[in-house]
């Protein structure tokens, strides 16, 4: 007897449907084709004793199980509940009225247990897509797959349980309905790090709100305990909240990583991710023999934070040359090509010299002539030119510490940002894939940021006396165009000009010497 099931594949964040044919004849041999892999392959023994471990029995007879496509690779164990019900069926042990109607996807425990599995977000976009009436999961992950409106969701806990309901039971497992609005909004307010509890560092603070309200990639450069990682950590809380539309798909990428808890429906705060030092270049831009999101894509719509970035191997630092201009990554391998979003905010920090007192007010630096240089020549040119924003951290004096007074609280900055981002979106709003001042074109710049007669001296005068690089002139106007939507002025004036050429520290030629 023949009988189709259907379950899902995810390529890159993205999910295509696949048909499990199942045909059971005379004979003794199992076959399984369509590119399996390996653990594919095994859930053959977990199915047998799942099927025999609730009552039933496992035939002895050929099967013959079809994975179609048959020319994409199938891998993971997410396949074991359809092809465990398509066996089922064909055996004449479950009902196959309904088995066209839902898409099933579970791994089983030897005793039919469901268990969670990855990418469970963007197959139940793709179930809904193609027209299916609803998606049977495990239970861990039915709240995620329940925030796609328009499916029905059934978490199950058992094969058995599956079974059953495809027989006619409804009762033995629930829908599972979550209200996505309310979810969004009730998961979308949980600040535990705000900049009031950075005491002192106002012009660091000031450059961290600039680079918030333009989407600016910014570094961080001072000495060891000077609060550099403690304001990186802080910056998403001033970043304007995420969108319904920019929270489902932060959700699909960390689905397919597995990274979703099974109490949690959606992500609904930007995610930060800081990566050690010690990270490969597959580990920060995804790929690997399966395919998986790197760091790069799980920052996306939140922060990237590379702390100590010297000690970075470059060839790390220089793959991410191309997603930072791109924000798309595309993982080419022989057989197959898969892409992921890579829009995030760049944030890195590092000492100014290997013994890092470079600069220091209060300690004297150790290293000898060149040392500067050296190692700062370890990040490349074309890398600080993808960096807007150089930023000097002093140290707080440890006296000062207890009679600073507390500082502004992330709410307040925020409001700011998101005043600041209004401008930016009705001024780009015709603009296809720009959203803020960070992904201005050099021809969008004489439009949109061209300063006034007297901030353009001001500028000629700083790229001939602080000895400025060329790269930095379209950097300066980008984050003089956000001071100005900070200050909502029309025009970019001497005074933003001003302030955005302190934010160029690595630019001038006295720097290190």
């Amino acid at each position: 007897m023949l009988v189709k099931t259907y379950g899902s594949a995810v390529s890159g964040i993205d999910a295509f449907t696949v048909t499990m044919e199942v045909n059971i004849s005379a004979g003794i041999k199992f076959f399984l084709v369509g590119l399996p892999d390996s653990a594919v392959k095994e859930s053959e023994q977990r199915i047998d004793s799942a099927i025999r471990e609730n009552g039933w029995k496992y035939p002895q007879q050929r099967i013959v199980i079809n994975m179609a496509p048959a020319d994409i690779r199938k891998e993971g164990s997410a396949y074991d509940l359809p092809l465990a019900v398509g066996i089922l069926a064909a055996s004449g042990q479950c009902a196959t009225e309904r088995l066209g109607k839902y898409i099933m996807m579970g791994e089983l425990s030897l005793d039919g247990q469901l268990k969670a599995i990855k990418g469970v977000l963007p197959m139940a976009l793709k179930a809904k897509a193609e027209g299916f009436d609803g998606f049977i999961v495990p239970r861990a992950n039915a709240k995620e797959a329940a925030v796609v409106e328009g499916l029905k969701v059934y978490g199950a806990d058992t094969l058995k349980e599956v079974v059953e309901f495809l027989c006619g039971d409804a009762g033995v497992i629930s829908e599972t309905v979550i209200d996505t609005e309310a979810e969004f909004n009730r998961q979308n307010a949980d600040d535990t790090l705000d900049f009031a509890d950075v005491k002192g560092q106002e012009n660091v603070k000031r450059a961290l709100e600039i680079a918030a309200a333009g989407g600016h990639n910014i570094l961080l450069i001072g000495s060891p305990g000077s609060g550099k990682s403690m304001m990186a950590k802080r910056l998403p809380s001033i970043l304007p909240p995420l969108t319904l539309e920019e929270a489902l798909e932060t959700t699909k990428i960390h689905s397919v990583a597995g990274n979703i808890k099974s109490e949690m429906a959606l992500m609904t705060t930007r995610p930060f991710r800081s990566p050690h030092h010690t990270i490969s270049d597959v580990a920060l831009v995804g790929g690997g023999t399966y395919p998986q999101p790197g760091e790069i894509s799980l920052s996306h719509n939140g922060v990237l934070f590379l702390d100590e970035l010297p000690e970075f191997k470059r060839s790390v630092l220089e793959v991410m040359r191309q997603p930072l201009e791109d924000r798309r990554i595309t993982i080419s391998r022989s057989k197959f090509s898969v892409e992921y979003p890579a829009s995030f905010m760049l944030v890195a920090s590092m000492n100014p010299c290997p013994c890092g007192y470079f600069n220091s007010p209060s300690r004297r630096c150790t290293c000898g002539s060149g040392q500067v240089q050296k190692y700062l020549g370890r990040i490349s040119g074309p890398l600080l030119d993808r960096i807007d924003l150089h930023i000097e951290v002093v140290p707080v004096p440890v006296g000062k510490l207890n009679d600073a007074p507390c500082g502004e609280p992330s709410s307040e900055i925020r409001k700011r940002v998101v005043a600041a981002r209004a401008i930016q979106s009705e001024r780009f709003k015709r603009s296809k894939g720009v959203h803020c001042n960070a992904q201005m074109t050099p021809r969008m710049l004489s439009t949109y940021a061209k300063p006034d007669a007297q901030g353009q001296t001001v500028l000629k005068m700083a790229m001939d006396k602080l000895g400025l690089s060329a790269r930095a002139y379209d950097r300066i106007l980008k984050v003089a165009r956000t001071i100005a939507d900070l200050d909502k002025s029309e025009t970019v004036t001497a005074l933003h000009i001003s302030e955005a050429i302190q934010y160029r520290s690595l630019d001038r030629d006295t720097w290190g010497n």
